[in-house]
């Protein structure tokens, strides 16, 4: 949820669980991550440690300084902004920094190529502002990372925590198409008896330009790309908003405020998604970079409280 919540000391947790576990584990990123000090706080990081007979899958800028013994097993033909993507198996314990894909249609093609190297897992480290990894259509299962960072008290730590919770739990829209519309370009359809319409609108961004088009095949509408709140705005205040019901693929496709959303679901307008992920759990940082501080067993507490799945601080062992 943002810088400093903790996600790598969690990474790091999982994987040092993983170990024992007998399972083949490989790990990458979709950012930059395992840095020293972090690239916008400037504040030090923890490293990511790798055990043995682990795979890992980082740029080559970032393989020629890893701090760890391995055996190269691929080097892909795509170019990224620091080399090619190295696949190796850790030889002997150490650390390293992870540059993975630059998207999720990479990642999900790299997790199946890492699966025809014996891996039996593969772990996807997420960026802040890159939540796509966690979309259902990439990934398995989903930890969420929250902390002290992202707000200076406990209620707004827990209020905006609650809030990405829900969004994880919007319900499913029912429909034989499903994996036609996880597929669909960018634009916005109508579905009408079980069949998908396209408007004559080329993004979500774009639907104030053909607002007469938008219910010309009744209201429930699904938008390939994502929304934000000017959409959900104009749709609360539509005399037909209590029939209309827009469908995105995923949570990772929704931009929108707390309040906005909370305005359009109490006029009787319905979110529903395409793919519901599987939140495993909830993890926190007490301590923000800043200097404030929040009780670990408070913040736990107060968060299993709002919440549906497990909550855990790694390094204080406490989980509810």
């Amino acid at each position: 949820m943002a810088k400093n919540t903790g996600k790598t000391v969690c990474l790091n947790y999982v994987l040092e669980q993983l170990q024992h576990t007998g399972k083949v584990v490989a790990v990458t990123s979709i950012g930059l991550d395992g840095e020293k000090t972090d690239q916008v706080t400037q504040t030090e990081k923890p490293e990511i440690e790798l055990a043995e007979g682990m795979f890992f899958v980082t740029s080559e800028y970032h393989y020629r300084q890893r701090r760890l013994l391995s055996e190269i097993y691929d080097v892909s033909g795509e170019m990224t902004s620091l080399g090619r993507l190295v696949t190796a198996r850790v030889l002997q314990r150490g650390k390293v920094i992870l540059t993975g894909p630059a998207t999720t249609a990479r990642v999900k093609a790299l997790i199946g190529q890492l699966a025809a190297h014996g891996v039996d897992l593969t772990i996807v480290d997420g960026a802040l502002s890159r939540v796509s990894p966690a979309s259902p259509a990439v990934t398995e299962g989903l930890i969420l990372s929250t902390g002290a960072a992202i707000a200076p008290d406990l209620a707004s730590i827990v209020n905006k925590t609650k809030f990405v919770y829900q969004l994880t739990q919007l319900p499913e829209y029912e429909t034989s198409m499903s994996e036609e519309l996880m597929l669909a370009e960018p634009g916005i359809c109508a579905i009408e008896d079980d069949i998908l319409l396209r408007l004559p609108i080329a993004s979500p961004l774009l639907f104030t330009k053909c607002k007469e088009e938008l219910f010309s095949h009744g209201t429930t509408l699904f938008v390939s790309g994502i929304i934000t709140d000017n959409m959900l705005e104009y749709l609360r205040v539509q005399p037909n908003v209590k029939d209309i019901c827009l469908v995105v693929k995923d949570f990772t496709k929704i931009f929108v405020s707390p309040i906005v959303l909370g305005g359009f679901l109490r006029k009787g307008g319905r979110l529903m998604v395409v793919k519901r992920p599987n939140l495993l759990a909830i993890s926190i940082n007490p301590v923000s970079p800043s200097g404030f501080t929040v009780e670990s067993e408070r913040l736990c507490h107060a968060l299993q409280e709002v919440v549906g799945v497990p909550v855990f601080d790694v390094l204080a062992n406490a989980s509810l």
